[in-house]
């Protein structure tokens, strides 16, 4: 199986029913994606804001530098392993900003001259088809791979549309398997059928707009005669029941799953059988992995007490036992991580069983086989003080392609053999600035409750701990997602070369040391996120490595949210604030767009107690008059059908009615990840790290 990256499965409880929407918000109107008021305003905003970037003289500079950078033809291709032997991947240039999907051998690859056939050319297909496609991947039928369902999305939407596409003819197969656009969830049975969670009925979604309903669809079949196999219920949280296929290297299928989500955390497990679905014995905060020699693994994210599992242990399961008896699975562990450890990503090759972990936010593989007494396991030999993330595996034998980054060292690619452990280098990412002049650290700062949080600090060798250091801190603080070291390509060009200072703070709610660093800030606890974010600003202005007049902060999304929380609570502490695609308005986010899928990270605002910490922390409801808040810089798209783009326009238009100096840029693609092609993301950054050098540097 190709690597799975461990699921965010931690502790929550059930969805409650949404919080009605505030009827007396003014700014409602934001709501409707592209109704004629909102709009006009997003274009009002961008016609204002974008010339004090563009016109800056820096700006030229910056957009040439990134774009050369996001399209330059010497990167490392994402190459994945495919069923027959082969090598694909997703390309994008200056002369394919929408991209390829394309296919190689592993032998001229390894050669170093890899002689790419392209299976889809997107930029030829828009414009053939007068649309703005966005790759959003393929699922193909093992084992050989030949057959393939593309994903494609509009301007960047998570909703997408599916057709069926034939590798070896390098077409779309006509009257093949196609689904109309939705935010489905599918998997291969066999050739000719699939297990597909969608809207049947259009409109029939959970409240936060995602399938519940799962059925078998033959090929040929109408999607109105399919056979349904499992239902959760409208009010289900997450993300929507997600079908999920257990297979032999040869393809045969061992089992049939269904993932059905209770909030953003728990969820329960359901055997497909015959005769219905069977509830599996499993907490409700754990996530099924995968499966290999006989075993479905499984990781824990809640103590198992009645069976002596802890919180962030790996647990197998006999799938024969598991078939036979759902209701009372008896498992064995695998590993169990220590304090300063975490299970990053999972995933399996022919024989073998592979983890990426982290040890105090560094990155390792380790390689497990099961014997008579169980698992063992042989550390692989990669470079050290890295992030180390399992990209592919393969079915037909025991190698795997891992990735190397490092805030410094140029990226590298490896092929290795999970069964010997010998790595072998692959590629190398040339030099995209001169980190000669530069060191990094891990620096610890102390949190409000005692916490010790660690923080990452790329800075010139020759810094002077004067304060006056020009300093943009990144953070994301959400769902088990952790913050580790990456080559800085963009950021390294941009800014340090600049003279800036990079920071990359590891704060609780991410997953840097598994899933009590995210349980600790969740639901009532989500103050120790922002405080831990706090106190990490503290330290950098203690240590003198800068100053208020100097600190720039910067997160999207969730780290969206943490930028806003830090504008309203601490705009003391810092003189730039980059709000990427966010989260803004709390009391109202259960209704606007997928928020109700987010229950069990935030809380409910329907809950009194929730409702008064959300309160509490929200950015829309505590933006207030009179404050010496930093001159903002809010980021959205109108495509983004993840975090609603209302978030980013409320927050303008309240900032706008207070009297505030912000800026605005919205754009009317791009997604969840606020550009849809390579041209888009450049000019995104161009304006990011302009905004920062004239509100930290000048």
């Amino acid at each position: 199986m190709r690597a799975a990256v461990l699921a965010t499965l931690v502790s929550g409880v059930f969805l409650m029913a949404a919080a009605p929407a505030p009827t007396n918000d003014p700014y409602a109107y934001m709501e409707e994606i592209e109704g004629a008021r909102a709009m006009q305003f997003a274009n009002d905003e961008n016609a204002r804001s974008l010339p004090q970037l563009q016109n800056d003289p820096r700006y030229a500079g910056l957009y040439a530098d990134a774009l050369k950078i996001a399209t330059a033809t010497d990167r490392i291709p994402g190459v994945y392993f495919a069923g027959d032997g082969s090598l694909r991947d997703f390309w994008q240039d200056a002369q394919h900003v929408r991209g390829l999907w394309r296919t190689t051998s592993l032998e001229s690859y390894r050669a170093g001259k890899p002689q790419f056939r392209t299976l889809i050319d997107v930029d030829a297909m828009s414009k053939a088809e007068n649309a703005n496609w966005v790759f959003k991947g393929a699922d193909c039928l093992k084992p050989d791979e030949r057959y393939c369902l593309v994903s494609l999305s509009n301007g960047g939407k998570d909703a997408v549309v599916v057709r069926e596409f034939d590798t070896q003819t390098g077409q779309f197969i006509p009257n093949g398997f196609q689904l109309p656009e939705g935010k489905h969830r599918f998997e291969w049975v066999d050739k000719d059928t699939l297990i597909v969670a969608t809207d049947w009925t259009r409109g029939e979604v959970t409240t936060s707009g995602y399938p519940f309903v799962v059925k078998l669809v033959k090929r040929g079949q109408a999607l109105s005669a399919a056979q349904e196999v499992f239902r959760g219920r409208a009010d289900d949280g997450g993300y929507g029941v997600n079908p999920i296929v257990l297979r032999e290297p040869d393809g045969a299928v061992r089992a049939m799953l269904v993932k059905r989500p209770l909030d953003t955390f728990n969820a329960e497990y359901h055997l497909i059988t015959p005769n219905g679905a069977a509830k599996l014995d499993l907490p409700t905060k754990s996530s099924v992995q995968g499966y290999v020699s006989g075993r479905m693994i499984v990781s824990l994210e809640q103590d198992w007490a009645a069976k002596g599992f802890k919180e962030g242990d790996l647990v197998d399961f006999d799938l024969d036992q598991v078939k036979a008896k759902p209701a009372a699975l008896n498992g064995a562990l695998v590993l169990r991580p220590t304090s300063s450890q975490a299970v990053e990503q999972v995933a399996t090759t022919r024989n073998r069983l592979v983890l990426a972990l982290l040890d105090n936010v560094k990155g390792q593989v380790v390689s497990l086989t099961r014997g008579p007494k169980g698992w063992t396991q042989t550390r692989l030999d990669l470079p050290a003080d890295s992030t180390v993330a399992i990209t592919s595996t393969s079915d037909k034998d025991d190698r795997m392609l891992v990735s190397v980054t490092s805030f410094l060292t140029p990226s590298s690619q490896w092929l290795a053999d999970a069964a010997s452990g010998k790595p072998e280098r692959l590629r190398s990412l040339p030099p995209r600035f001169d980190a000669s002049k530069q060191v990094v650290e891990q620096l610890w700062a102390t949190s409000k409750d005692g916490t010790k949080v660690p923080y990452f600090v790329v800075r010139p060798k020759d810094l002077k701990f004067d304060g006056q250091a020009p300093t943009l801190l990144y953070a994301y603080g959400g769902f088990l997602v952790s913050q580790t070291p990456s080559y800085a390509s963009t950021v390294g060009k941009l800014w340090l070369e600049k003279g800036g200072v990079y920071v990359i703070a590891n704060i609780r709610g991410g997953g840097e040391f598994g899933p009590r660093w995210h349980n600790a800030g969740l639901k009532l606890n989500r103050m120790r996120v922002y405080e831990d974010f706090f106190a990490v600003s503290e330290d950098l202005i203690a240590r003198k490595i800068t100053s208020p007049r100097r600190l720039g902060i910067m997160g999207g999304s969730n780290g969206g949210l943490l930028m806003g929380v830090a504008l309203t609570q601490r705009p003391e502490l810092y003189n730039a604030v980059v709000i990427q695609v966010p989260l803004f308005d709390m009391i109202g986010y259960t209704h606007i767009g997928a928020g109700a899928s987010w229950v069990g990270e935030y809380g409910d605002p329907a809950n009194p107690q929730e409702r008064a910490v959300i309160e509490s922390y929200s950015p829309y409801q505590n933006l207030k008059a009179g404050q010496k808040y930093p001159r903002a810089f809010l980021e959205t798209s109108t495509k983004d059908d993840r975090v609603h783009p209302a978030h980013a326009r409320k927050a303008a238009a309240r900032l706008k009615e207070l009297g505030y100096d912000y800026l605005y840029y919205e754009n009317l693609d791009g997604g969840h990840a606020a550009a849809a092609n390579l041209n888009e993301r450049a000019m995104r950054q161009a304006l990011e790290f302009t905004y920062l050098a004239q509100q930290l540097m000048d």
